[in-house]
């Protein structure tokens, strides 16, 4: 696996990079979504892309947000189809970014958000391995929670390569945990399914194997990288570990819920734009 460098010192970060990042950071501060940052670095690898990713997560971080854990990204064949890319991605999570069970999203928050169903794992032990093993991330994990993360892309309608997701942050956006800890003895995560609805319709299907085999083989994948970097995951840390099926579309008004075997279920609702509502309705009045 390859390393990706640090890209957090002043002096190892290029002014390709550094332009890449305050564009991706003008889009989160102005809600208008940017072109696609690829183009804008000497060299668009995926070393670059964490190191534009590293600079605003320092950046973040330098403004008072705490990093919680990480998220693993394209790991779902589907999801991969969608985005046209072949491997998984990380980002950061940061506290800020967590929405309560059943808790509703603001008008706004996001630029083009999609919701997608998966397993959580928080930490109760480091992981510090290059070779991380199974049985390593199992004496490492506490408990699971079935989650949804809400994607976003500050990458305009979504055009994005992996070195643009990459870059940002791996579209994270925001996620919801459920409230039942679960423990992985009374659960095999490679062979639960998952439903998602939204306002009661099915809008997305899959299992644990749909996960890079398993969410557990996607953490090994995760652990592995994030020590070969020098940042490894530590106790405490929560692990999102990867769709289980399509991500799906949000529009304000939206009601999300998904259910895991053995997990559990969370929900999510999307704030109604109450200002375009009332301009519709003024249109129907003719005022």
């Amino acid at each position: 696996m390859p390393t990706v460098p640090d890209g957090t010192r002043p002096e190892t970060v290029s002014p390709a990079v550094v332009k890449a990042a305050d564009l991706l950071a003008e889009a989160t501060r102005t809600g208008v979504a940017c072109p696609p940052v690829r183009d804008l670095l000497d060299v668009p690898d995926l070393a670059t892309a964490y190191a534009v990713q590293q600079l605003n997560v320092r950046r973040g971080v330098a403004a008072g947000r705490r990093v919680v854990g990480r998220k693993i990204g394209l790991t779902s064949p589907a999801v991969q189809r969608q985005l046209g890319v072949d491997q998984p991605d990380f980002g950061a999570l940061f506290a800020d970014m967590a929405v309560p069970d059943g808790g509703e999203v603001p008008v706004g928050r996001l630029l083009q958000p999609k919701v997608e169903a998966e397993v959580a794992l928080v930490l109760g032990r480091d992981l510090p391995e290059r070779e991380c093993t199974v049985v390593d991330v199992l004496r490492a994990v506490d408990f699971a929670l079935p989650a949804l993360e809400i994607v976003d892309s500050r990458v305009r309608n979504w055009e994005i390569s992996l070195v643009d997701t990459v870059a940002d942050n791996a579209s994270c956006g925001l996620y919801v945990l459920g409230a039942t800890p679960v423990p992985l003895t009374a659960v095999d995560l490679r062979t639960v399914t998952m439903t998602m609805s939204r306002g009661g319709e099915t809008v997305s299907e899959g299992t644990g194997a749909d996960c890079l085999g398993s969410p557990l083989s996607a953490a090994v994948w995760l652990a592995s990288a994030l020590a070969e970097r020098g940042d490894p995951l530590r106790a405490g840390d929560l692990v999102l570990t990867g769709a289980l099926g399509p991500m799906t579309p949000a529009a304000p008004g939206d009601a999300f819920e998904a259910r895991i075997s053995d997990l559990g279920s969370v929900r999510v609702r999307f704030a109604k734009d109450t200002a375009q509502e009332a301009a519709h309705t003024t249109e129907g009045t003719g005022k």
